[in-house]
């Protein structure tokens, strides 16, 4: 851990996934030069390729804390989250807790911070898909209800977050996320040759990823998942979530799609490769957040698979398609022109700096 710069900034940042991984890269060495951080790793995603190596790739420090705390239901597993924080936090004694996104992870970092009076800091705070069935819904609503300093990704994020009445300070400060695409994507764009080890050409395939529980834990989802991932007419490659794999082999799926001519599944790829291969993707069809942004950025087509997003900004501009699993949408969506604009939506790739500054002003001392 940092022990330099502001002696009055401790901060306990709680991670435990990818996309965590990567937002904590924008800030985490900021931070570091500023003050002090304790990264603390829950386990969240615990098999190695879901988590060394982006440590690895984007620079982030190794966590001070490894909780080992992974699988289970949602229930259990912040339950145990919350009992392996506890501790932790009590021995370090933080300023505050800074936690990203909509995660168990997330949602345990806040609940054991405000049980015990330390103040949260949520970086992505106020992002909303309105759907309550949803395990992140629920994490990123009580977690912003539980945070004192509000880090938003943009205007949308502050006003939904005004019209809940939430008690804590609003900062719009930007997307993250962006901080590292700006960095990362021209590069990865040149790595073609990470494209062509898959036997791909760069804007002849599509990249597909799948991992949410609506999508892969309902099996009524996951066959019209497979219906519709078996009617595309393109090249395919699809990086396999492991329990994206466990499920589809459950569900006696995983065999069927594996041997489709157009279907390419590979294992979890590093962020560098993920890069390479939406940046040069004809489209990227998916349900994750983070990649709906990182398409957004690279200016290509995503295809979200499912009925909403919290990431509204994309469908307006006309570069995200709201399809669900509904294979006529797919179609449409693939056969329509991209947008001849592409905004900028979620900042100018400083939003880790701007974190810095309002959590220096709020909890710190000042900023070096």
């Amino acid at each position: 851990m940092s022990r330099v710069g502001t002696p009055g900034l401790r901060i306990l940042t709680v991670i435990g996934n990818r996309p965590q991984f990567i937002k904590a890269a924008a800030v985490s060495g900021l931070l570091r030069a500023a003050g002090e951080e304790i990264l603390v790793h829950t386990g969240q995603h615990f098999d190695d390729e879901l988590s060394r190596v982006f440590f690895a790739e984007l620079g982030l420090p190794e966590p001070d804390r490894q909780l080992g705390v992974a699988g289970g239901s949602n229930t259990s597993q912040l339950s145990r989250m919350l009992s392996a924080l506890e501790p932790v936090l009590a021995e370090v004694a933080p300023d505050a807790v800074l936690v990203y996104g909509d995660t168990n992870s997330t949602l345990a970092g806040a609940m054991v911070a405000a049980q015990s009076g330390v103040p949260v800091a949520h970086v992505e705070a106020g992002m909303r898909s309105f759907d309550r069935t949803m395990p992140e819904e629920l994490n990123r609503v009580l977690t912003d209800h539980l945070s004192s300093l509000l880090l938003c990704s943009s205007a949308q994020a502050v006003a939904n977050l005004r019209n809940e009445g939430v008690a804590g300070e609003l900062v719009d400060v930007g997307d993250v996320m962006v901080d590292v695409a700006v960095q990362i994507q021209p590069r990865a764009r040149e790595k073609r040759e990470l494209v062509e080890r898959h036997g791909l050409r760069s804007g002849e395939y599509l990249l597909v990823t799948a991992h949410r529980a609506g999508n892969v834990d309902v099996t009524a989802r996951l066959e019209r998942l497979v219906e519709l991932l078996l009617g595309l007419a393109e090249p395919t490659i699809m990086p396999l979530h492991p329990r994206t794999r466990l499920r589809l082999d459950e569900a006696g799926l995983l065999g069927p799609l594996a041997g489709a001519a157009h279907m390419q599944l590979t294992p979890p790829l590093g962020y560098i490769e993920t890069m390479a291969l939406l940046t040069n993707a004809r489209a990227l069809l998916t349900d994750s957040g983070g990649l709906q942004k990182e398409a957004y950025q690279a200016g290509v087509r995503c295809l979200t698979l499912r009925p909403n997003t919290e990431w509204v900004e994309t469908v307006q501009t006309g570069w995200n398609h709201l399809v669900d699993l509904d294979p006529d949408a797919v179609r449409a969506a693939l056969g329509a022109s991209p947008p001849s604009e592409r905004p900028s939506l979620y900042g100018d790739g400083h939003a880790g700096r701007r974190v810095l500054e309002a959590l220096v002003r709020r909890f710190g001392k000042q900023l070096r």
